[in-house]
């Protein structure tokens, strides 16, 4: 049997085509009489108006509508999430969450002011400021597990200094030996040959991440980018612990772009650590491994402030009462 929309070959006993969603003859009654929670393909309504399409949720059966360009999808009833692939509509099977701890809008904007407020000079810059907007939202990262292994060289500076400095020192003894045996009447210098020492140096670094790639383009700006999350402390999905009025954000940011997204982040990381050991860096070459990942949706306060003619965000995570970023 083939799909008769995209053509794919079905099972015979196919209700759904895996691979687009469509129905298959005689098969879209008899799943519509189901209620299977089966982590089946999403099933996919006829198309409404303007192309867009309804899904059904694979856990519930609750309609799904993305809107244009999503592609990370969140049910509003039971929190279950698909996303698009290069197979389809796939249910995601590890959907994990951190659940909000700091709910307070007054204690989440004293953390704000405790950080702006941080030094002599920075006193009073909180109350200087005014505050534009916060708002609690449930934003989506995939959560990547990386593997990365860094080899480069770099110049030791402390072993080329020191050999120059041997040798002008041993230069200046023998030259001196050498005149006194003169009886002092000129100058003599010595001309030292031999190998001269290799200063150039190699070394290693190695590093295991599970790194958040965020999953909203419109949110790119506040891409985390060594942040961590207490990943220790989450748990699976559950739409109960969700605060009232937070939003649960879908994404438009497939796992496969994320993967790419990743091991661009990670080699930079390696090599920002690089520099941090040795300031004269070359011949750098990284290794970096991206496993299957899962979608975590992580509770963050977006705080927007105004302060001297100047407009800044600040993001917070609800779960660990940290702020994420330093805006300048």
């Amino acid at each position: 049997m083939f799909c008769v929309k995209c053509g794919q070959q079905l099972p015979d006993d196919a209700k759904f085509c895996f691979k687009c969603g469509t129905p298959t003859p005689g098969g879209a009654s008899a799943a519509g009489a189901s209620t299977s929670t089966s982590h089946a393909a999403p099933t996919v309504a006829p198309a409404a108006a303007g192309g867009v399409q309804e899904f059904k949720c694979p856990s519930c059966g609750a309609p799904l509508k993305p809107v244009f360009g999503e592609t990370v999808i969140t049910c509003d009833y039971c929190g279950s999430s698909v996303s698009l692939g290069g197979s389809g509509w796939n249910e995601i099977s590890k959907h994990t969450m951190l659940v909000p701890k700091l709910i307070d809008p007054d204690a989440m904007l004293g953390i704000v002011r405790a950080f702006m407020d941080t030094g002599f000079f920075n006193r009073k810059k909180f109350e200087e400021s005014k505050i534009v907007d916060h708002k609690l939202s449930m934003i989506p990262y995939w959560i990547l597990p990386v593997s990365a292994s860094t080899n480069y060289q770099y110049t030791d500076i402390a072993v080329g200094v020191g050999s120059t400095v041997a040798t002008m020192a041993l230069s200046a003894a023998i030259g001196g030996a050498v005149n006194r045996q003169m009886g002092g009447g000129g100058m003599f210098i010595p001309i030292m040959a031999g190998p001269s020492v290799n200063s150039t140096r190699q070394d290693i670094i190695t590093g295991e991440y599970e790194y958040p790639v965020l999953a909203v383009r419109a949110l790119s700006n506040y891409q985390p980018k060594d942040y961590a999350f207490a990943l220790t402390e989450r748990t699976f999905f559950d739409r109960k612990s969700v605060p009232n009025g937070a939003p649960i954000l879908n994404g438009d940011l497939t796992e496969e772009a994320a993967k790419n997204a990743a091991k661009a982040y990670v080699t930079q990381l390696q090599s920002e650590q690089a520099h941090k050991r040795h300031r004269m860096v070359s011949h750098f070459q990284s290794d970096v491994q991206v496993s299957e990942g899962e979608l975590l949706h992580a509770p963050i306060w977006q705080v927007t402030i105004e302060h001297k003619g100047g407009t800044v965000v600040f993001l917070v995570d609800a779960h660990s009462g940290r702020v994420m970023n330093a805006p300048g």
